[in-house]
């Protein structure tokens, strides 16, 4: 038996992962390198201010995906999780993709 789920707002959810994921490797493997090795330290403040903003936002919507799509608690504490180590939104967005593919 299939559970009905909100296919959109899951795809909005894995593209919100990978905008935030690219966002910390930008912030690792750009943003960090230009300031400790060119003394460029306005990137890391650019780039950290964006990232956060979209860390906030990646987060809200697994709680508010919790009761929009539904995600089960567990699936919420991982996205969670997932969006604080670098390549773990990827990782949690290839099981929000499994997801979709339940749901059809």
């Amino acid at each position: 038996m299939t559970m009905t789920r909100n296919v959109t707002y899951l795809k909005w959810l894995i593209l919100m992962g990978i905008v935030e994921g690219i966002s910390t490797l930008w912030l690792l493997f750009g943003a960090m390198p230009l300031k400790y090795w060119f003394d460029l330290p306005q990137h890391v403040t650019i780039a950290g201010n964006i990232h956060g903003f979209l860390f906030l936002g990646l987060v809200a919507m697994f709680i508010v995906g919790k009761w929009v799509v539904p995600l089960s608690g567990w699936m919420v504490f991982f996205g969670i999780i997932g969006a604080i180590f670098p390549f773990g939104p990827f990782i949690v967005d290839l099981k929000l993709y499994k997801y979709i593919q339940e749901s059809r």
